[in-house]
């Protein structure tokens, strides 16, 4: 079994109600989606000099916060998900970084 026990179409599916108006559907994915963020954000930070203070836990939740604001994304699909989280992740870094 790979790394995700949920199929494709239910995320999507979430992400589309979501962005349709059930303000729950984004409370009902982020625990579907958690795991994969946290091995996203580890990749990310994995490349980052070693006086970074942010924590990976800390990136997917910064994450989470920007993107529960991004109700007006048009959702294609999980892919389309990830790699917005994946952009999302990189802006907070570069964003930290500036400030140091």
């Amino acid at each position: 079994m790979g790394m995700s026990c949920v199929p494709p179409p239910d995320v999507t599916r979430l992400l589309r109600a979501w962005q349709t108006g059930d303000d729950g559907a984004f409370d009902r994915l982020v625990p579907l989606v958690y795991g994969e963020l946290r091995q996203l954000a580890h990749a990310r930070m994995r490349r980052e000099s070693l006086g970074h203070t942010l924590q990976t836990t800390a990136l997917v939740h910064e994450a989470y916060l920007r993107l529960a604001e991004a109700r007006t994304v048009a959702w294609k699909d999980r892919k389309h998900f990830f790699a917005l989280c994946a952009r999302t992740m990189r802006r907070i870094l570069v964003d930290g970084a500036r400030t140091r």
